[in-house]
């Protein structure tokens, strides 16, 4: 079945229902119970250590099943998007795919995934409703799996906050209070910094605030990143750049490691895999931070945002779908499965009942004084907002590095930025023949 742009788009819809009727007369299931013998699939990943946990399979379910998955190791991001839609041109996309939750958009709208929903059982209960969202696209389709997720939460040196008498805060009324009451007690000293190179936080602290980036209108994508939601997110945090409160270097560099490490920024907006990060970054202060849910706009609320994350979704171009499904399905909820996936692949996961379990049941070494570490991440987890993401999250995440890194430089706020990002995504979308509402 051949997708017209309106088609492709209806598909992919973010935050309706409709379409899903159409999406169904594709169906999924081509192997069913005509299926015979040996079946063998083929699955691209970028997760390390990926072809141990299919050993697992392959030896167990699958050897029982008749069903054999190879891994092939690619590259991730955008590079292994551009090679699936390569390779799906030519029909020859692999069975499985590895795909960051961004991308499904991008991979449906160019009808490279398949809809499972028929083959997945009741998979849906052991996911967050705000996770398994973003593989239906807010349709009855279902075109992944949930892995792993990157639920957002709060960072601090516990013992500088209670050398400097500081507050964890919960509201970021408090939070932007607590940067400047630091900056008057100690003034070479950070609360944390706004890096304008990281995309993927800036769209989880929106998606925490209620911001829907991509969604449609009738027959139209409608792109709301300069949305009520995402400016006031800019406004804060350029707000507290502007009048010098946090530092405003990018994250990831030898200054900001070292910044870390010797005390000279003492909190980071990060998600559930900032341990494995910090150990590397301030391997001095093991054992001297702890976790907190993410501060909210006003206080009672209890939502995160999502930065990071990826899911297994079966290709059109499968002949083989219902048991490529199966395997994504197993993978994905499996506890042996998960729990080697923690340990091969350092993954958080996204079933919530692996988060509770294995290799989840005591902290991080790294946070050794924190023991419910992953007891809190797991309440937090559940808050996961809805994500709302489009055909071209790569051209808004270029956007936004081009235009905030220029406004982080000047110190200039942040608001025109989100404006040139919204310019430049609706721009590409009506390039690539989409239709967009105003």
């Amino acid at each position: 079945m051949r997708y017209t742009k309106h088609r492709r788009l209806v598909s992919s819809a973010m935050a309706v229902t409709l379409g899903a009727t159409t999406l169904a007369a594709c169906g999924s299931s081509d192997d069913g119970g005509a299926r015979s013998g040996p079946v063998s699939l083929t699955y691209w990943t970028w997760a390390p250590g990926m072809d141990k946990v299919v050993d697992l399979w392959n030896e167990g379910p699958g050897k029982k099943e008749q069903i054999k998955v190879t891994v092939k190791k690619q590259a991730s991001g955008d590079t292994l998007v551009t090679k699936i839609l390569t390779a799906h041109k030519a029909g020859k996309a692999p069975d499985l795919v590895q795909a960051e939750y961004q991308a499904l958009p991008t991979l449906v709208s160019n009808d490279a995934l398949a809809d499972i929903s028929q083959d997945v059982g009741d998979a849906q209960d052991e996911f967050a409703d705000g996770v398994w969202q973003q593989t239906t696209l807010g349709t009855d389709a279902v075109y992944a799996v949930p892995q792993d997720i990157g639920p957002m939460m709060f960072y601090y040196r516990e013992d500088l906050f209670k050398k400097y008498g500081l507050t964890v805060p919960t509201t970021w009324d408090e939070f932007a209070d607590t940067a400047r009451e630091l900056k008057k007690k100690s003034p070479e000293t950070d609360l944390t910094t706004f890096s304008a190179n990281d995309s993927g936080l800036f769209a989880g602290l929106a998606q925490q605030a209620g911001a829907r980036w991509w969604s449609t209108s009738g027959d139209r994508w409608k792109v709301g990143i300069s949305d009520g939601a995402t400016r006031k997110v800019a406004e804060f945090w350029g707000g507290l750049v502007e009048e010098g409160a946090i530092d405003n270097q990018p994250m990831y560099t030898p200054a900001w490691n070292k910044a870390l490490n010797t005390g000279r920024q003492i909190a980071w907006v990060s998600a559930v895999w900032a341990p494995g990060t910090l150990s590397t970054a301030a391997p001095d202060t093991e054992g001297k931070w702890a976790m907190a849910p993410l501060p909210q706009w006003s206080e009672g609320e209890n939502r995160t945002g999502s930065w990071g994350g990826s899911s297994t979704g079966v290709t059109t171009d499968s002949g083989h779908k219902e048991a490529a499904a199966k395997f994504a399905v197993w993978l994905n909820t499996d506890g042996d499965a998960l729990n080697a996936l923690a340990k091969e692949s350092g993954i958080y996961p996204a079933s919530t009942s692996a988060q509770l379990s294995g290799a989840f049941t005591t902290p991080p070494e790294y946070f050794s004084n924190q023991p419910d570490f992953y007891e809190k991440a797991a309440e937090i987890a559940q808050t996961t907002a809805p994500s709302a993401w489009g055909p071209n999250v790569n051209v808004a995440y270029t956007a936004f590095k081009d235009a905030f890194g220029a406004a982080a430089k000047k110190k200039s706020g942040f608001v025109a930025a989100v404006e040139a990002v919204q310019r430049d995504t609706v721009a590409d979308l009506e390039k690539q023949g989409f239709e967009v509402a105003p």
